[in-house]
């Protein structure tokens, strides 16, 4: 079944766009989907459905500054305090699916930006779930390039407002993703399938950056979540499936994967798995593998639930 579509008010009013997908019987566990950056939650359409053809229920949601939740003219701002306040949305929509599907185990699926969330989500919330997802995570920044990047991002809000968006930063974060890859759209990173990324393209709802004020919300949130002592509040036990493809630009050749892992396993988690996909891009869910990759989750998903 295709998605239903559905509005959730927020803790501090604002309305959350969010789509849902049913099993035909009783779900085996629930899923939150978290899109990444410059998307939405439309785009999950195809794997929704697969997950709930395999007997799960499936929600997510376009975050603040995304999608059919972004006000007019705002795509890109999360607004104050904005990266705090998406987890937030993330922690109310977890006790929501609580209540579509009680009494089922609930796993939050990550991808990209929205792995980024999650990461700062399982410090904070880990014992609301029974499973984490990471779907193209930049895993774990340098401490160097973080503070970089969020250093110059606080000078090009200073410069630009907190609303302002910025050639600057799209450029220091995108500039070089698509060096490595054949195309004229810039987006040829995203995936080998060149029918996905003309969809992505031609899509108004995609390709942005985040405004200057968010991306300060951003860096700062993920330098707080790469810390030892926040990333020891995630429960020892919960499962966690790390999955990327090997060509992805955004996990630096691997090594952010790496410094996530090797956190995780310093802080003690005992079933944390990953896999790197041969010559996958960004979007694994639309690569011209994508069946593996939904096979593998599915499988993953079996043993975790």
């Amino acid at each position: 079944m295709r998605a239903e579509e559905f509005e959730f008010v927020a803790g501090d009013g604002a309305a959350i766009h969010c789509y849902r997908w049913a099993p035909a019987s009783t779900p085996r566990a629930a899923i939150h989907v978290a899109h990444g950056m410059g998307e939405h939650a439309g785009r999950y359409d195809t794997l929704g459905q697969e997950l709930a053809a395999a007997g799960y229920f499936v929600i997510a949601n376009d975050h603040r500054g995304h999608g059919r939740t972004a006000a007019p003219n705002a795509l890109g701002d999360l607004g104050v305090d904005g990266w705090n306040r998406v987890v937030e949305d993330m922690r109310e929509l977890n006790g929501h699916l609580g209540e579509l599907a009680p009494g089922v185990p609930k796993v939050l699926l990550g991808h990209s930006m929205g792995a980024m969330l999650s990461q700062l989500y399982v410090n904070r919330y880990g014992d609301s779930i029974a499973a984490l997802a990471l779907s193209g995570s930049p895993g774990i920044g340098a401490a160097f390039g973080l503070w970089m990047s969020h250093t110059i991002a606080r000078f090009e809000r200073l410069r630009l407002g907190r609303d302002g968006a910025s050639p600057l930063m799209q450029k220091l974060l995108f500039g070089a993703a698509n060096e490595s890859f054949d195309g004229d759209t810039g987006f040829e990173w995203l995936s080998r399938d060149a029918a996905e990324v003309a969809k992505y393209v031609d899509d108004p709802l995609c390709g942005f950056v985040l405004r200057v004020g968010s991306l300060c919300d951003l860096f700062a949130g993920s330098r707080l979540a790469r810390k030892a002592r926040e990333i020891a509040r995630v429960p020892r036990a919960l499962p966690v499936f790390v999955f990327a493809g090997a060509a992805d630009p955004v996990h630096d050749d691997g090594k952010g994967i790496e410094r996530l892992l090797k956190r995780y396993r310093e802080a003690g988690l005992a079933n944390v798995t990953h896999k790197l996909y041969p010559d996958g891009r960004h979007e694994m869910f639309n690569e011209i593998n994508r069946d593996d990759v939904v096979a593998d989750l599915l499988r993953w998903l079996d043993g975790a639930v």
